[in-house]
């Protein structure tokens, strides 16, 4: 055999060999449901893919018989001319890098471009190789299962949904992605960190005149429920009033004759999860929140806790601010600027000798 010959035929076998190993490294680690996703959006290269990726063992089985064969061509070849221990050590080496190491990096990227280009051959080759390959897949089959299970941690999936991000060919929109995200780190979340702060609450008192007034204030507030208070000033809540009970009354009424008179209380420590199930298991929409002295810190809305679900806040035409507790947090800055100013202004005023 001549030289030109020889490298013709061991460059034909590493191209084999790159393929075979690209292709069945690759395949496996694409996710069914992702590829069968693609395909159903459009993506012609996955719907020549996904064939090949519902064939399971079948398609490894028929990969490694292939990469197997030409590797020991690749070892017997170059044995014939050097001979030995460096033929050994040459041919693991050669193999390792070009049939196996390479392929693997390039086809993690690529597989799905690559394999819909080589499909008419693979198909072919596939065919021709299922009287061996059928039976040892259905063997597999029944020894492993279909696909192993793989388990993710939370920061593995979270990790997973960032790199969406960055990801052209992504099947998850940026909105499913954002919600996953979410979702996953829901019951990282308490109370106090969604909840309206006190300062920020539209608050009711019972002996309240339910008249034109009240009306615009409650509308331009932007929330449909209100806590209910006894007194003013006195955060002793004696019931709820609804939005909606207010529409089409006429005449003079009170708050106390229109409001519902149960009050649902929250721990501000308490986790979202454990309010949400709070929220469906009592049909109450609004908690009233408390810290360990059990003083009123805020007030917590089904849609607080909707809007960490979804990852968006839920504004409507009425809200006056976006996030109500950074609104709370620099009000209260302001407020401590301004008693720390009069201080310095009282301690730095001239004294009056009498």
């Amino acid at each position: 055999m001549s030289d030109f010959i020889f490298a013709l035929l061991l460059l034909l076998l590493i191209l084999i060999s790159a393929f075979s190993s690209g292709i069945s490294n690759g395949i496996f680690s694409l996710n069914q449901y992702q590829i069968r996703r693609k395909a159903q959006l459009g993506n012609k290269d996955a719907k020549i893919v996904y064939p090949f990726k519902a064939l399971g063992y079948q398609l490894l089985v028929t990969l490694l018989i292939i990469n197997i064969t030409a590797n020991a061509t690749i070892a017997i070849m170059l044995d014939s001319k050097t001979g030995g221990l460096f033929a050994v050590l040459f041919s693991t080496g050669f193999i390792l890098i070009f049939g196996e190491i390479l392929p693997m990096i390039y086809m993690r990227k690529y597989v799905v471009y690559v394999t819909a280009r080589v499909a008419p051959v693979l198909h072919k080759v596939i065919t021709f190789m299922t009287p061996i390959t059928r039976p040892i897949a259905h063997i597999l089959d029944k020894w492993v299962g279909n696909e192993t299970q793989v388990f993710y941690s939370k920061e593995e999936l979270i990790n997973m949904l960032n790199g969406q991000k960055l990801a052209t060919e992504s099947g998850v929109a940026v909105d499913e992605a954002r919600m996953l995200r979410t979702v996953l780190e829901f019951d990282e979340k308490l109370v106090r960190d969604v909840m309206t702060p006190r300062r920020m609450a539209s608050i009711v008192t019972k002996d309240d005149e339910v008249g034109p007034l009240l009306m615009d204030e409650l509308h331009k507030s932007g929330y449909s429920r209100f806590p209910v208070i006894a007194e003013e000033k006195h955060f002793s809540f004696v019931g709820t009033l609804y939005l909606r009970d207010l529409v089409g009354e006429t005449g003079t009424k009170k708050v106390k004759d229109l409001m519902s008179p149960h009050v649902r209380y929250m721990h501000e420590e308490e986790s979202l999860d454990h309010a949400l199930r709070a929220f469906l298991k009592t049909h109450h929409h609004l908690f009233v929140v408390v810290n360990n002295f059990e003083e009123f810190v805020g007030v917590l809305s089904i849609e607080d806790v909707l809007e960490e679900i979804i990852g968006r806040e839920i504004i409507d035409e009425f809200d006056n601010h976006e996030d109500l507790r950074a609104v709370a947090k620099s009000l209260a800055e302001k407020e401590r600027k301004k008693r720390l100013t009069a201080q310095d202004s009282v301690k730095n005023s001239p004294k009056v000798i009498k």
